[in-house]
């Protein structure tokens, strides 16, 4: 019995921030001991069960390696020269490898559905800890990886490791004991003729180490290129509107092209290489079946051996090579799941957010009092965004920042929110650092509306739901209602529980600032964060928006980042930065006397309107 085989350029931040991305490079392949190692890990908590899988595997390659030999002995039982059957030992035998058939479907059977659920358990652990790691990383490294570039790791790698432990796993357990068992076998019947099949080995180890350098160059840069095939989809179908808007139709085709090209070549390269492997392998055998066929029967004339061993000894010899036969041909499956494993690894190894110091307080009974103090900050330290930042704010106040785009706006509170960490200086609230609370009891303290508001597939009730997720319908709807955005919910099919399409593209920017600000009016927050939130709506849109804002802002520390001028004339403090400096601050008033930045700032927008009216 044969063995069986084995069934965008840039990216905005949150708050808008823009920072770098890139596209990712062909990484070089790593310790492949150490990729081992590791996946091993995984395979710890099913030791058990990988123990009784592989006496299931030692059991069914035991009575495999009985059949060849009980094949022999019925071919010895005919008697060629004299015309002779003995029909009853030759039943013996038929009986003794019916019974060895149906025990080692049985125990295939049996560790197949082992392995299935041993897999899949493995798959999940891994897959879990991927996404739980992406949650813990912080905001840099999404600014510098695209989104479908993450999303190949999290499913085309897994699959592939997947696919490689529940097809891979128990044919290198069962390989591993045919080969040597055999090996022991053709010792047994013929010393002669396993030193004689023997010659083939050194070829096979030859060329598999050769192929095996290459293909495992070419399957890491294969999944490397399909991430990068997998951010350009994403980014296209994200932004299918700004393409049609600019008739890039034809350019995005182009640089699909050019991607997919790419990952044509590396495929059919790589799997060349990998093919090559069970031709050549066949050719060895065979030469190997062709010495022992030729020097068996040279033994046979010679009475040294029976043509029942030969027989054995042929399909032992067989049984021998298959396995590499069989290892050559789920190749490019292994080597494609190594690779797809050492990609999630380099995310697993990636640095998170910094820990919170042990004995790290929680931030209760907010006041809302922040001090910036000689606070500096850079993406790159060589080039500071903020540059010696102090002032303070009181609780309950109302700071509007202002100034030309990337002047550092957006960066000051990604720093109050510790979204990115400060290089110098230090941030209070309420007197003490922040880097003394910890990161999750700072964060409920801040509610935001963002200016592209994110809203996920779901229920309007769940979307709002999203700032505080135990509060009741009732509370969903007062927030709602104080929002303004009670008044066009109602009018949805199926009011609070009408489903939102991905990113609420079936409602207007308006509806979902106004969801977003309902949100963040659930939350109740003691600090809060309003980011260019009317930049992108009508007059009539805006007014709403304001009118909900204003309940919202009330006895809360709020800081407004705003290009419109017009709508932060009330604010207590307005801070104009440029060049990662604070320039100026004051009322609006108090600004407008002194003819200075805001001034000019204020000036220019207001003739702008004259202008456009």
């Amino acid at each position: 019995m044969e063995p069986r085989q084995s069934g965008n350029k840039g990216v905005t931040g949150i708050s808008g921030l823009r920072g770098p991305r890139s596209v990712m490079p062909v990484i070089k392949p790593k310790n492949l001991k150490e990729t081992l190692n590791r996946l091993w890990s995984y395979f710890r908590s099913e030791k058990k069960l990988l123990f009784i899988v592989f006496l299931l595997i030692l059991i069914s390659s035991g009575l495999g390696l009985l059949v060849p030999y009980f094949i022999g002995k019925a071919i010895d039982t005919m008697y060629l020269g004299k015309m002779a059957v003995n029909f009853k030992g030759l039943g013996i035998i038929i009986g003794i490898l019916t019974v060895v058939y149906i025990m080692d479907s049985l125990m295939s059977f049996l560790q197949d559905w082992i392995m299935a659920g041993i897999s899949q358990r493995i798959v999940f652990n891994l897959r879990e800890t991927l996404f739980a790691k992406l949650q813990n990383l912080p905001i840099s490294f999404f600014d510098v990886h695209t989104h479908g570039e993450i999303m190949s790791r999290l499913s085309n790698d897994i699959d592939n490791v997947s696919t490689t432990i529940s097809q891979s796993t128990v044919q290198l357990m069962s390989s591993a004991i045919n080969i040597l068992g055999s090996f022991i076998m053709m010792l047994i019947l013929s010393r002669i003729l396993t030193i004689a099949s023997m010659v083939t080995i050194p070829m096979v180890l030859l060329m598999t180490r050769n192929v095996a350098k290459r293909t495992k160059v070419l399957f890491k840069e294969q999944q490397s290129i399909l991430g990068n095939l997998n951010g350009h989809i994403e980014e296209s179908i994200s932004g299918i509107q700004v393409v049609k808007a600019f008739n890039n139709e034809d350019k995005v085709i182009e640089k699909f092209h050019d991607i997919n090209s790419g990952l044509c070549e590396v495929g059919i390269k790589a799997q060349i290489w990998s093919g090559y492997i069970m031709p050549l392998m066949n050719v060895i055998n065979n030469i190997g079946f062709g010495v022992v066929a030729v020097l068996g029967g040279i033994l046979a004339v010679k009475d040294m051996i029976t043509v029942g061993v030969i027989a054995s000894f042929l399909s032992y010899s067989r049984q021998f090579s298959r396995p590499l036969n069989e290892l050559a041909n789920t190749f490019n499956t292994i080597q494609s799941g190594l690779a797809g494993a050492e990609r999630v690894f380099e995310i697993l190894d990636e640095e998170e957010e910094i820990e919170d110091l042990k004995d790290a307080r929680e931030l209760e009974n907010v006041k809302g009092e922040v001090v910036f103090n000689k606070v500096t900050f850079g993406y790159n330290p060589d080039f500071p965004i903020l540059e010696h930042i102090s002032f303070k704010v009181e609780a309950g106040s109302n700071i509007a920042l202002v100034g030309p785009t990337g002047a550092g706006k957006t960066t000051i509170v990604n720093l109050l929110t510790r979204f990115y960490e400060i290089t110098e200086g230090e941030i209070l609230i309420d007197g003490k650092d922040i880097r003394e609370y910890s990161r999750d009891s700072l964060r409920k303290c801040f509610g935001m509306v963002l200016q592209d508001t994110y809203l996920f597939s779901g229920t309007v009730k769940e979307n709002i739901r999203y700032g505080r997720l135990e509060a009741s319908d009732e509370e969903i709807e007062r927030a709602a209602t104080m929002a303004r955005a009670d008044e066009f919910i109602k009018k949805m099919p199926k009011g609070y529980d009408t489903v939102l399409g991905e990113g609420g593209l079936n409602l207007s920017q308006g509806e979902r600032q106004l969801l977003a600000i309902s949100r963040a009016i659930l939350a109740n927050p003691s600090i809060l964060i309003l980011d260019e939130a009317t930049s992108s709506v009508d007059t009539r849109t805006e007014f709403k928006i304001q009118e909900a804002m204003v309940k919202l802002m009330k006895n809360r520390t709020t800081f407004i980042i705003a290009h419109r001028l017009s709508t932060i004339k009330d604010a207590d403090i307005i801070m104009v930065i440029d060049g990662g400096k604070i320039v100026e601050s004051g009322s609006h008033n108090e600004l407008m006397i002194k003819r200075g930045a805001y001034y000019r700032l204020y000036k220019s927008q207001f003739m702008n309107v004259i202008i456009e009216n």
